[in-house]
């Protein structure tokens, strides 16, 4: 009997981000109703869509959530679509820490999921870029997963991408998307985001979404090309450099394929490593 078609139209939005957290938050309010328009099941917005992204102004931007101006925004903003919403990341403050956090809405306007960044973006590349958040931010310690008609769905955010093991924890967990949020530089931009999201994708056979904001001219300037990669590692949608709607449908069933066809995590010799202590679906 032939298999029943899955299918999810997805939408990235990759938004202009200004120094107006109103400005930056009506836009994104607009771009979600013309990704709407597009027949779009499932909405995501870039990292740090409603602030400049930098150390200097964590604090500057951070709200509680669900109460502050962005989460208002979010929820409302799901609730008039009727789309699941992945509000990109914003600056989030708990008990006088400083958090990038992720949250999800549903149809109804419900926060439904919240993540916030686990691996914290601290590096130094002479004559590259030196960035490093934990001078400011706290970092998260608990996945996060939220179910979209039947499909898991597993969120990261931007350095996030670089660690197989917990993409590997969401695929454990019976995730088929992984969506992650990324803002990456232009020095990292080209030579990895493109690379790091199929890698994902061919280690875990899931779809992987990531969701840059524009790029800009001032301080740290996105690499933009927010990108949907199949579980075949295909890349299936792109964007540039510039602000634009990334719009496809994801056939749910190419996970299927790809695991019935491949069965590597039915095949790991686990008797002589197992890096990660869960139990194989």
């Amino acid at each position: 009997m032939q298999s029943v078609m899955r299918t999810i139209r997805t939408a990235l939005i990759q938004s202009r981000v200004g120094a107006n957290r109103s400005e930056n938050l009506e836009n994104a309010r607009k771009l979600i109703s013309q990704a709407k328009t597009l027949g779009a099941q499932l909405i995501s917005l870039p990292e740090c869509f409603n602030s400049p992204y930098g150390t200097k102004f964590f604090n500057e931007y951070a709200e509680s959530i669900p109460n502050g101006p962005t989460s208002e925004m979010l929820s409302k903003a799901a609730k008039d679509n009727n789309v699941y919403l992945v509000g990109g990341t914003f600056p989030e403050i708990e008990n006088s820490k400083y958090y990038n956090t992720c949250t999800v809405w549903n149809p109804e306007g419900k926060l439904i999921a919240k993540y916030r960044k686990m691996h914290l973006f601290d590096i130094d590349i002479p004559g590259g870029i030196t960035f490093k958040e934990s001078d400011v931010l706290a970092a998260g310690n608990s996945l996060a997963t939220f179910d979209l008609e039947g499909t898991k769905i597993g969120r990261g955010i931007c350095y996030d991408l670089r660690f197989e093991e917990l993409a590997k924890l969401y695929r454990l967990q019976g995730v088929e998307i992984l969506i992650y949020p990324a803002a990456f530089n232009l020095t990292t931009g080209p030579l990895h985001f493109e690379l790091l999201q199929r890698g994902r994708a061919i280690d875990n056979q899931v779809f992987v979404l990531a969701i840059s904001p524009a790029r800009g001219t001032q301080g740290y300037i996105a690499w933009g090309h927010s990108q949907i990669t199949n579980p075949w590692g295909k890349v299936i949608g792109q964007a540039k450099e510039g602000e634009e709607i990334v719009n496809v449908d994801l056939d749910l069933t190419e996970c299927d394929k790809v695991r019935q066809q491949i069965p590597i995590f039915s095949q790991r010799r686990n008797d002589i490593y197992d890096t990660i202590k869960v139990g194989i679906k």
